[in-house]
Order: C-alpha cells, then structure tokens, then sequence
C-alpha cells in the first residue's frame, strides 16, 4: 500500500496535533484526566480517526468514571486496529456500563492478540469471576500468569475464585505467590487471612490482619475481623479494643461491631444498648 505524502501544511498539522497529544499522556500520567480529555477533544475535531486520540480521549473517560461515554471513543479505536491494550480498555469500559456480553467478546478478542498483554486476562477473569463462570476464570488466571507470573493481581484475584470454590490449598497458594511478589500487598494479605479464618487457623489470620492494619489503618471491616481472631484466640482484652476502634469515626460500624460481637463464641451480651455504648467508648464498666 502507498502512503500519499503530506504536503507542508498537512505536516505541520501532524507535528502540532502529536505534540499535543504528548501533552495528554503526561495530563493523564499526572492525574488531570480533564486535561487529556479536553486536548484529545481538540486534536479529534481536526482528524477524527487519530487512534491515538481515541485512545486518550476513552482513557481520560474511564479515569473520571464517565464509562457510558468512553465506549464510543475506544470502539472506534478498536475497530480500526488490533492492539490489545485499546481491546482492554474497551471491555472495562463495556463492563462498568453493564454491557457484560458485549465486554467478554472484546477480552476474548484481547487476549488473543500477540504479544499477549497481561492486563487482557486480568480483566477477561475479574469479568468472569463477577459473572460466577469461576472454572472459566481459573483457567484464564492460570494463562495470564503463564505469561506474567510475576504480575500479582493475577495471583490475588485467582486466589479469591478458590477461595469462593473452598479449594483452599490452591487459594493459600496462590495469596502466598502475590505476597512474594509484593510483602505488603493488601488484598492479598486480606485473601490469605481469609484462607486462615475458613480453615481454622485463628492465629495466622490476625497476623495476616495486623500486616494489613499497617498500611490500611482506617480499614474498619478488617479492625473487626481482628477482633473476632483475637477473642476466639481468648484474648478478650485485645478483641474489644480492635471492636472499640471499629466503632469509631463512623456511626454505620456501629451495628457491625455488635453483630461481629455477638457472633464469636467468646463475645458477650448486653440487655440495654447503652451499656454497649458506654463499652465501645471505653467507658468503666
């Protein structure tokens, strides 16, 4: 195929427009999503067809929440090439507009391309997983770590469908791959301590629950969860004080901490709520 030669003004016009499309991608690196939209918007009036302002233009879309109308721009990028990455970030933007069927065709198209890229898979198994098709998001995990084993949220998202499946060696196994990978990653520290509570092994979930706390201090679901590790474990003292700060900051806890309270076989009981009350705020008893 022959490319017909710009002349001076039509190059020049390219020159600007891939400058300012540079312009974008440092916008969007730099969390200003509004910025690369309005710069993409610019340079599509001009050339309706730059993939690359496609691109940006539906990336910025997906990064603002505005999925609904980042399907268009990423489609038409889509249909006018085949490069994975753009295929992904179509299927994102499709799932998060509710359009489940149409976002699987697009990550099945995706992770056929080559090179293979491994963000494809994630998405295409998250999707399944959602769908509860978990055998399928088994093996898509299990293809995407074939070709990135060292990418972790592949490992920490297979781990959850075994989790859900109760084949809890392999979801053990598999939270323990991303926590080499990443010490301190948190949905993995939160999938093997789950591992732990479902199999008895009250002890190692709240160790896996304390790593968490480090780096998610304001995490009030899993101050809970300690607390139930701790009390099953007879450490009274400890489990209250986790549930003390659950209750704290946001009265919606509230209800939670007494339900997590009342479920452990070690909790306790209160006649009147506002002797609980006075227990959560510290209060002597």
């Amino acid at each position: 195929m022959t490319v017909q030669r710009q002349g001076p003004t039509a190059a020049g016009g390219a020159a600007r427009g891939n400058d300012a499309l540079q312009g974008a991608v440092l916008a969007l690196n730099s969390g200003r999503p509004q910025d690369a939209e309005r710069i993409a918007a610019a340079v599509l009036k001009a050339n309706r067809g730059n993939q690359l302002a496609l691109h940006i233009l539906g990336s910025a879309l997906l990064m603002q929440g505005r999925a609904v109308d980042a399907v268009a721009p990423l489609e038409t990028a889509a249909r006018s090439g085949h490069d994975p990455k753009i295929e992904t970030l179509l299927g994102v933007a499709l799932r998060q507009s509710g359009r489940h069927e149409d976002a699987l065709s697009w990550l099945k198209r995706a992770v056929k391309r080559q090179p293979p890229h491994p963000s494809a898979f994630h998405e295409l198994g998250c999707l399944l997983s959602f769908l509860r098709r978990d055998d399928e998001a088994v093996e898509t995990f299990n293809r995407g770590l074939g070709i990135a084993p060292l990418m972790p949220e592949l490992s920490v998202q297979l781990g959850y469908v075994l989790l859900r499946q109760r084949n809890y060696a392999d979801a053990k196994a598999s939270f323990e791959r991303a926590l080499h990978i990443s010490s301190a990653l948190p949905a993995a520290l939160f999938g093997l301590a789950r591992v732990h509570l479902e199999t008895g092994h009250n002890a190692a979930a709240a160790e896996c629950f304390r790593r968490y706390l480090k780096s998610q201090p304001n995490a009030a679901d899993v101050w809970l969860q300690l607390g139930y590790c701790l009390l099953e474990l007879g450490d009274r003292d400890g489990g209250s004080e986790c549930f003390r700060t659950a209750a704290r900051g946001d009265p919606k806890n509230y209800g939670n901490v007494l339900a997590a309270l009342v479920k452990s076989g070690r909790g306790r009981f209160w006649l009147r709520p506002s002797r609980a009350a006075q227990y959560f705020q510290g209060a002597k008893r």
